[in-house]
């Protein structure tokens, strides 16, 4: 049976075959309430032994990884590098509205099952794939890990301080940000298909799906012909040579805050040292300073620094959430640097009821996840049950939908083809 999730997705079936880069996708596209079937091999996908693991008990069915990004999807084992394998795959695609992939580039087509194949077998099906540098190019060929995607986007190098080795984000974000574009796109196909009746081949680079999460690192080089460089916990040379510190620290950690010029900066610098003044924190002249004059491209450094001094005291004297509360009142542009435990207990979050809670059953238990992106008033995103199991609906499709008999299923499974 199709999943009950009557959302925007709510009629259309997704074929999942993406590994640990791409998962995300589908998840996205469960959430909107399409039939998401996630297909791995009958061993298990690789996927599942990525730590860390429920009450850290190493498992195949108790990776935390594996539990985060594969909500809400139904799943079944197929062995797709057998011939048997192949054909049943070739009937799901026949009923299947998107096909979702990670692989290496070529490795469907070593397999018979290109995308002109596929389009072949189902006209209007869109397949997205997913892989480090895209389906074209010098680099298509190019194997390509979280770390070798950061690095070659662009971010490493504007991420650190400048006397050390470039850095990436602690956590992997590259296939993370990939599988976002990835959904986002394969709605684009799907809205051309609705009324072209056409299906698409997406083809998904994290490489250039990380270039675009730079900001502003692309656009300084274009409009001003400057190469942002890595600056530790400052912003330097966007407007003149002088440093401005962007994280601060705060009694129980960080908060990211810099003083701007402009109508929006002036107005954060003159609530900030109003604030300073109510507390007896502010200093004669910074209590006489004329924001308006402030020019970022003329700034020199002994004056930010003599700005800055103040108010990292000041910052001092409070906690993150102390901080964050008051500058939320006074229209002042300051958030706090936050860790895991901080985004769990966010008033903001509480209020909206992001969290959710989703049972697992074989574990007796039921776990809290973050929610879905989006809330919409007429076809709601939902979040309806765990990451399946390995093979735990094979019955469901391949004998109540695809009518294989128990002893034809008993076969495949003998010979390793489910």
């Amino acid at each position: 049976m199709m999943a009950t999730n009557r959302g925007l997705l709510g009629s259309y079936r997704v074929l999942d075959l993406t590994n640990e880069n791409g998962y995300l996708c589908g998840e996205i596209l469960a959430e909107m309430g399409a039939d998401v079937i996630k297909i791995e091999n009958p061993r298990g996908d690789s996927g599942r032994k990525i730590g860390p693991f429920y009450q850290q008990i190493p498992d195949r069915e108790k990776s935390l990884y594996w539990f985060a990004y594969n909500l809400n999807k139904r799943g079944i084992t197929l062995d797709i590098e057998t011939e048997d394998g192949r054909q049943i795959l070739s009937r799901l695609i026949k009923k299947a509205d998107f096909l979702i992939e990670s692989f290496h580039t070529g490795y469907l087509d070593s397999l018979g099952l290109s995308f002109d194949k596929i389009h072949e077998i189902n006209p209007k099906i869109v397949m997205t794939s997913i892989t480090p540098f895209g389906q074209t190019g010098p680099y298509k060929d190019y194997k390509g890990s979280d770390l070798v995607v950061m690095a070659m986007s662009g971010l490493m190098y504007i991420t650190g301080d400048p006397d050390k080795a470039p850095l990436r984000i602690s956590f992997p974000q590259a296939f993370l940000l990939a599988s976002a574009h990835a959904a986002a796109s394969s709605m684009i196909a799907h809205y051309y298909r609705e009324s072209s009746g056409e299906g698409q081949h997406v083809d998904v680079s994290a490489q250039e799906c990380v270039l675009w999460e730079l900001a502003n690192g692309i656009p300084l080089w274009q409009l001003n012909r400057i190469i942002l460089k890595r600056a530790g916990s400052f912003l330097s040379g966007r407007w003149s040579d002088a440093k401005q510190r962007l994280l601060w620290q705060c009694k129980d950690g960080y908060v990211s805050f810099y003083i701007l010029g402009g109508p929006s900066g002036i107005k954060t610098n003159i609530a900030i040292v109003k604030w300073m003044e109510e507390k007896g924190a502010a200093p004669e002249y910074l209590k006489k300073f004329n924001w308006n004059t402030l020019d970022m491209s003329k700034q020199t450094q002994e004056m930010q620094d003599r700005l800055e001094k103040p108010i990292g005291e000041f910052f001092m004297k409070f906690t993150k959430a102390e901080l964050y509360a008051e500058s939320a009142k006074r229209g002042i542009m300051l958030y706090p640097v936050c860790n895991a435990k901080d985004i769990q207990e966010n008033t903001q979050l509480k209020a909206r009821d992001y969290w959710v809670n989703v049972s697992h059953p074989e574990l007796s238990t039921s776990i809290t996840y973050p929610g879905v992106f989006a809330r919409l008033s007429e076809t709601p995103l939902t979040i309806s049950r765990r990451a399946p199991l390995i093979g735990e609906h094979n019955l469901d499709i391949y004998e109540g939908e695809f009518g294989f008999s128990k002893s034809e299923l008993g076969v495949l499974h003998q010979s390793g083809v489910i």
